[in-house]
């Protein structure tokens, strides 16, 4: 076994792989660009060595330093991670010219695999059934727009390099196809240095089942059952559950034995997953296919949330790296993959046979991500003012697990991915290890950035994810549960709130409990104590006066409502520790967290997050002219879609940005003219700056 190894990552993979290291009496060695210099994975290594600037192009995604690293630090072997150099054949075959082991797949299965036309290519002479498309090395915009028009829309393109949902786009219609493929080759050259892409069939409501495998260098293989990924947003994986459910005993063995020969097809070694885009097949003894969805012809209009793929399945990919969502994996078969992947690029046999796995119980992943969800999941940077976490277990096998790579306190930066932790639960059954995914998402509490904790909690428990009727198409069809749901009921939101900003009452000083003048209960000579706050909630402005009515009881006015409110518990020192109170004799437990102006409120019912407003502050709180068009964050202008002087319609897109390793595309606010183009093609901007104003 080896006695150093270099993690030639960052976040939360490079922390999970330098835990396991730790436990087998490994040291291990970090690599941290200037970014990352007091990052959690620096600090959880044995070692560590700066690489580079901010830039992953300049310092996670150079080989060269890596291996120099990896040789100054005496490190016997290379592990990737996933994302970056996980999958570069190149810097696999530079790691063992090196004479250091790479913890992965042979450079050969890479190379086959890594291109996803190459692969396709490969499974369809291999006999495994393919989504129709065009997979072929011609990229020329014309000959690829006809290969569209003539498998008929909506059609999905994707890069043949890569993978987490970057370089891929649904088109619906020919008008759509040019825009879409240039965005595509532009975001796939940048996250993996090839703008190579294929043109296939878009299956609407398909179901994403992954197949997790090994492979050894004794000739071993064996698949560790199924995740279903179906639950995305941007082609991006939300939420991931194993075992699938609906899963049959017999379409098990079929999809494993499937992703074996696709693995011993290329001599392939150590982690890897073979993913599968499988049709609905609607079972007879159940209440009907998801709402909105249409059961197959010839089919019972019956359907049990989804056994998988009476009509079939079809190959899609091979990622030859361990996934993001290996946890549950681990969690239902009791087994560390990073272990394994460990022993067997060490040469040791597979630990376990094929006969010798096997399921227990159910698991979810949920991906806690910087980014809004109300605005099309655009990533979000800022500092984790707040990050509270329910009582988890990391790197075991345990009811709740949170995989990270941050602090609270740390900051989430525009180079690298969005990801704050992996959230993952285990029970015994789906709806036990559901009901503990909604517990842990309620006392998940994280402020000072937008992240997606509220969504994934409506998502898990929306209609469809609740029966388990999974496919990719899940977020739009509960669009309405998702994006339209009532927030905190308002006096829920402003007695919180109000709770953990009124004064401290009924409390006399240290030196005297008598002293009446140390008292502080608001007493004054004439009329009842008041309290007035203007409090931003929704974009909407609420004036609060409050009444004391006793040492412990305020009564609230806002607009023409009024509520009691009875504060049971006072919060800590920094206004962040748990309250126990009343609104209008409704006993709850909350959380509110204050910074500076902001404030953060947790109920079990929900969230919400509120604006103190300053009346003698002269700050814009980010209210502009309608007519301003500016960067949601801070990235790299990689096109210009319009002239100044043109006309423009509400919606249409005028500039695209490119942020956290994705594009984004910047739509005109209103009706209008463009006045003027105030940035250029490759500027960098930061958040705020204006880049066009419309007339």
């Amino acid at each position: 076994m080896f006695q150093k190894i270099l993690i030639a990552n960052r976040g939360e993979i490079a922390c999970r792989v330098a835990a396991t290291a730790r436990r087998m009496g490994i040291r291990t060695v970090a690599v941290y660009s200037d970014a990352d210099a007091q990052a959690l994975h620096v600090q959880a290594c044995d070692e560590a060595v700066h690489i580079g600037p901010a830039s992953p192009r300049e310092s996670y995604l150079r080989a060269d330093r890596i291996l120099e690293a990896a040789k100054a630090t005496g490190a016997q072997a290379v592990h990737p991670g996933y994302g970056f150099l996980s999958e570069n054949e190149d810097f696999a075959q530079a790691c063992e010219e090196a004479g250091m082991a790479f913890i992965g797949p042979p450079a050969s299965a890479i190379a086959a695999m890594g291109s996803k036309s190459a692969a396709k290519a490969l499974m369809e002479k291999a006999g495994v059934s393919l989504v129709p498309g065009y997979h072929g090395d011609r990229q020329d915009p014309a000959f690829l727009q006809v290969q569209a028009n003539a498998m008929g829309y909506p059609v999905l393109i994707k890069a043949s390099a890569g993978g987490g949902g970057k370089g891929m786009r649904a088109v619906h219609s020919a008008a759509e196809f040019e825009a879409a493929l240039a965005s595509c080759q532009r975001e796939a050259q940048a996250s993996f240095g090839s703008a190579h892409v294929l043109v296939e069939r878009y299956l609407t409501q398909p179901r994403h089942i992954e197949i997790q495998v090994f492979g050894d260098r004794h000739g071993n293989y064996v698949y560790l059952f199924e995740r279903d990924c179906s639950v995305q947003r941007r082609h991006q994986k939300v939420l991931e559950e194993a075992p699938a459910p609906g899963m049959t005993p017999e379409r098990r063995k079929q999809m494993g034995e499937a992703a074996i020969a696709a693995a011993r097809s290329v001599g392939y070694v150590g982690a890897g997953t073979v993913e599968f885009i499988c049709e609905q097949d609607w079972a007879s003894d159940a209440a009907g296919p998801p709402q909105g969805v249409t059961a197959p012809p010839g089919g019972s209009a019956a359907c049990e949330a989804a056994s998988v793929g009476a009509q079939g399945f079809y190959f899609m990919e091979m990622n030859t790296r361990l996934q993001v969502e290996h946890p549950v994996t681990e969690a239902i078969t009791g087994l560390d993959l990073v272990e394994w992947q460990l022993r067997v690029a060490a040469g040791e046999p597979l630990p376990l046979q094929q006969d010798q796995l096997q399921i227990r119980g159910h698991a979810i992943e949920a991906r806690i991500c910087a980014e809004n969800p109300a605005q099309q999941f655009l990533p979000a940077t800022g500092t984790l003012q707040v990050l509270r976490t329910p009582s988890a277990v990391s790197f075991e096998v345990a009811p709740v697990r949170i995989d990270s790579g941050v602090r609270e306190g740390d900051a989430i930066s525009p180079y690298y991915d969005s990801m704050i932790a992996k959230l993952i639960v285990w029970g015994e059954d789906r709806a036990s290890a559901l009901s503990r995914l909604d517990a842990a998402l309620r006392d998940l509490h994280i402020t000072g950035l937008h992240t997606n904790v509220a969504f994934v909690r409506r998502v898990i428990n929306t209609s469809s994810f609740s029966r388990a009727q999974l496919d990719t198409a899940l977020i739009e069809r509960e669009h309405a549960a998702l994006f339209q749901a009532p927030g905190l009921p308002l006096n829920v939101a402003i007695g919180a709130a109000m709770a953990g900003m009124l004064p401290a009452v009924g409390q006399a000083s240290s030196s005297s409990s008598q002293d009446p003048w140390s008292l502080q209960d608001g007493w004054r000579l004439h009329g009842q104590p008041r309290h007035r706050e203007v409090l931003e909630l929704d974009d909407q402005a609420i004036t609060v006066t409050s009444t004391q009515l006793g040492p412990q009881a305020y009564e609230l006015q806002f607009g023409d409502q009024r509520c009691v409110l009875n504060v049971h518990g006072r919060p800590g020192p920094t206004g962040g520790d748990q309250l126990d109170i009343s609104v209008d004799g409704q006993r709850l437990r909350v959380s509110v967290y204050r910074h500076a102006d902001d404030i953060h409120v947790f109920t079990d019912q929900g969230s919400a997050h509120l604006l103190r407003i300053n009346p003698l502050s002269q700050v814009d709180h980010g209210h502009h002219g309608s007519g301003r068009l500016t960067a949601l964050m801070p990235g790299k202008v990689v096109a210009l879609l319009v002239k100044e002087g043109q006309v423009v319609k509400q919606g249409d897109p005028l500039a695209v940005t490119e942020a956290m390793k994705m594009e984004h595309t910047l739509t005109s606010p209103q009706d209008g003219t463009v006045a003027a183009i105030l940035c250029s093609v490759g500027d960098q901007v930061a958040e705020g700056v204006e880049l066009l104003r419309i007339d």
